[in-house]
């Protein structure tokens, strides 16, 4: 569980008698660094000021030199000093006051919100927005409807100056806040670091199974890592852990990407990081990035709604595979055998996409997926095509899916071209964990794509590597970790 500690400037703003967490005053915290030698706590800094140059400003820029985990932050401090610093987070504050008064919320003048929890129902998501973008203890949003966004301002709420049921309320929502969620199974040997683990329960095909992330939390633990699983819900807690490891199928337009950008704010470090979705799942960039590097790739081309479907149809040959930019998991593509299936099936794309994707069609028993991690090979695997069809994945009717075999080969055993190729992809993207799929053919190979958040399951992509595929992705946080704490030159 986390180690917390709750600063204050005097025994009556919160007493120890009301947390079952140390309580210790600010001034002890920033002249006594001796208390926390060989410690991590996150830090709840509660002092009554948090101007610039106050004890509660040094308390917090202590915090963060010491590697401790601290709310509020510094950055926070001084964004909320100044309606101009934070005026960018404004217009997402502002759609979801808007929703929640269309919805029929109460009209109220200013909201406090304590750990990311609205004081009046009805204010959830912005409490939880706001949360988001100003992790600290308390606050207030004040609003003003003759303002573009409907909001005055946003400003820290000294947690002593609360009162009666307001401070129950802040009390009882720091208690939720700290209570924590189920983590792995505790070793004998200390827990160095903590690491996140992001899944959806709702998802029907991700990227680890639950036995597979359970496994990776025995071997992390064994390696003084801490793993928790924590869910879509979860943003406001991301800063609470010292790594972030992505295994839900990511997107740019959905929590992922949130999760992977708070991370990044904290100085986390992360897989996969928002670079690497913004590359890795739009097909259109990385056809211009493969080209440009001169690496392999079937011909392609990029349509809109203006482009000659009939000279287009006729360079690339029949079948043409139509993608849409974002698609994973073999979604949204289709194979046009005719110039009539090719355009009905891009017309339908348009009303999702400004742009698709035509390839040639390149059919092969299966294909390669080399994974790559900080720019080296770690797994070879082949997935055959599905019984009776072109994709690995086919999709059915009902949301059923079936799927091909799979066969896992030391990396050494696999065709050096392969093995080549897919590390200079990756390469192209960046230092994290990629997948990149290929295929071979009489012309030699080619990249079909790179996946930022390839699948990895002990039983499948782990089968020869078995725990040690796991070591290595933990070894890579904890490097970076070590980094981060001035421990590695």
């Amino acid at each position: 569980m986390t180690d917390w500690v709750i600063l204050v400037e005097t025994a009556s703003d919160i007493s120890q008698a009301e947390t079952p967490h140390k309580v210790l005053r600010v001034s002890d915290y920033i002249s006594k660094p001796a208390l926390f030698a060989g410690r991590r706590p996150y830090i709840l800094n509660l002092s009554r000021s948090y101007a610039y140059q106050s004890e509660g400003y040094y308390a917090s820029l202590l915090a963060e030199a010491r590697g401790h985990r601290v709310s509020p932050s510094v950055q926070t401090m001084v964004e909320l000093s100044a309606k101009g610093l934070y005026t960018h987070a404004l217009p997402d504050l502002g759609e979801r006051l808007r929703e929640a008064r269309t919805k029929g919320a109460p009209e109220i003048t200013s909201l406090f919100v304590a750990f990311s929890k609205s004081e009046v129902p009805g204010y959830e998501k912005l409490a939880r927005e706001v949360s988001d973008w100003f992790r600290t203890p308390a606050l207030e949003v004040e609003f003003d409807e003759t303002t573009p966004s409907g909001i005055a301002r946003v400003r820290i709420v000294s947690p002593h100056k609360l009162k009666d049921t307001r401070r129950a309320f802040f009390l009882d929502a720091m208690a939720t806040y700290t209570s924590g969620r189920v983590s792995a199974p505790k070793t004998k040997a200390p827990a160095k670091w903590s690491l996140a683990v992001l899944v959806d329960p709702k998802e029907q095909h991700a990227p680890s199974k639950p036995a597979s992330i359970k496994r990776f939390a025995d071997v992390a633990a064994k390696m003084g890592v801490e793993v928790e699983l924590i869910e879509p819900s979860d943003l406001t807690s991301v800063a609470e852990f010292d790594a972030l490891f992505i295994r839900a199928t990511t997107s740019i337009d959905n929590f992922t990407y949130r999760f992977a950008r708070r991370a990044e704010q904290e100085g986390m470090p992360v897989i996969d990081d928002t670079h690497s979705m913004i590359r890795c799942t739009n097909k259109v960039y990385l056809k211009e990035i493969l080209e440009k590097a001169g690496l392999p790739i079937p011909r392609t081309e990029i349509l809109d709604e203006k482009s000659d479907l009939i000279a287009a149809f006729a360079r690339l040959g029949s079948p043409v595979i139509l993608k849409t930019p974002d698609g994973s998991f073999g979604n949204h593509m289709v194979k046009a055998t005719t110039l009539e299936e090719l355009t009905t099936a891009v017309k339908g794309m348009f009303d999702d996409t400004a742009l698709v994707i035509a390839q040639e069609f390149i059919p092969t028993k299966f294909d390669w997926r080399i994974g790559v991690l900080n720019g080296e090979p770690m797994y070879a695997c082949q997935y055959r095509m599905a019984r009776g069809h072109w994709q690995i994945i086919k999709h059915g009717p009902g949301g059923k899916t079936s799927e091909g075999g799979f066969t896992t080969l030391p990396i050494e055993d696999a065709p050096p071209e392969v093995v080549d190729v897919a590390v200079r992809a990756a390469r192209l993207i960046g230092d994290g964990l990629y997948g990149v799929d290929l295929k071979e053919t009489d012309n030699g190979v080619v990249i079909i794509e790179i996946n930022d958040n390839p699948s990895i399951d002990h039983d499948v992509e782990g089968a020869v590597m078995k725990d040690e595929i796991w070591r290595r992705i933990i070894s890579w946080f904890s490097t970076r970790l070590e980094q981060r704490m001035g421990r590695v030159n």
